[in-house]
């Protein structure tokens, strides 16, 4: 099937919100080519904003890690994240007790300096959660899958408290065929357990599109209709574009591939505005 050309489409809009994986990168790296879009983007003058549900690095990591792969110039406001609307919900919101984490001790780092001690989850005695005042899931790594998982059911069972899932992604692609479970498929998991909603960052939820939003227009205004979401993925990306009500493309590069792309879209109900094989074409 003949896909329009991302080139000619970007073109038409002031503002590109680019995902990362899927979209700038995957399993391998950089996908190749990619440098020579962001010289396009910015040739073209569009404004660009990078914004990834990974929560596991600071925007200034993510930046660090793109130039390490290949792709230099990203500066530190292009780039948003879910850890950092996490990071700022727990600093205005969470002013005491200690924060319970399922995930790595370096996302921990980065996400829970609300000025409060962080606790993983296998440091949590069930039997004293009194100073507890919050749970966050962070990672799908940095903890035991058997062990760990069950100890937070049992702690989200005992007590009521805010719980924040910082990376909204259910699944990621390991390879050109297979995923691994993301942290949102394990808290989906916990909240279907419990019967219990938590608290959502990340695409598809409108914090980080509004974020970006409003820093961009305040060098002038901008209406939706202008900005363009490029993503792989029509249950983050696109579901939360359309939501936001910006225009939305699928690009073939990553989650989505080109032999399901119509199945998945009957099937979710979610409709791209244009659906394209990547951003390098």
């Amino acid at each position: 099937m003949d896909y329009p050309s991302f080139f000619e489409i970007a073109k038409k809009y002031k503002v590109i919100l680019l995902d990362s994986y899927g979209v700038l990168k995957n399993h391998k790296g950089l996908i190749e080519g990619v440098q020579q879009t962001m010289e396009f983007i910015r040739g073209e003058n569009k404004i660009f904003r990078v914004l990834t549900n990974d929560a596991s690095r600071s925007p200034r990591q993510q930046i660090e890690k793109y130039i390490e792969i290949g792709l230099p110039g990203i500066e530190l406001h292009e780039m948003i994240t879910s850890g950092m609307m996490a990071k700022q919900f727990l600093e205005q919101k969470v002013t005491h007790g200690k924060i319970a984490y399922l995930g790595t001790d370096n996302s921990a780092d980065y996400i829970l300096q609300s000025g409060l001690e962080h606790i993983p989850i296998r440091d949590v005695d069930l039997k004293n959660t009194d100073d507890i005042s919050a749970f966050v899931f962070l990672d799908d790594e940095g903890f035991d899958w058997n062990s760990d998982i069950n100890k937070t059911v049992n702690l989200l069972r005992r007590k009521n408290m805010p719980v924040i899932l910082a990376n909204s992604d259910k699944f990621y692609p390991v390879n050109r065929y297979d995923v691994a479970v993301a942290t949102g498929g394990i808290a989906k998991l916990v909240e279907n357990m419990l019967g219990k909603k938590f608290i959502h960052f990340g695409k598809p939820d409108s914090q980080m599109f509004m974020y970006a939003y409003e820093r961009i227009v305040e060098n002038g205004p901008i209406d939706k209709k202008d900005i363009l979401m490029v993503g792989d993925t029509l249950q983050t990306d696109i579901l939360g574009g359309n939501k936001f009500g910006v225009q939305t493309m699928l690009v073939l590069s990553g989650n989505t591939r080109e032999e399901n792309v119509d199945l998945q879209i009957r099937s979710s109900g979610i409709i791209p505005d244009y659906i394209c094989r990547s951003i390098l074409e």
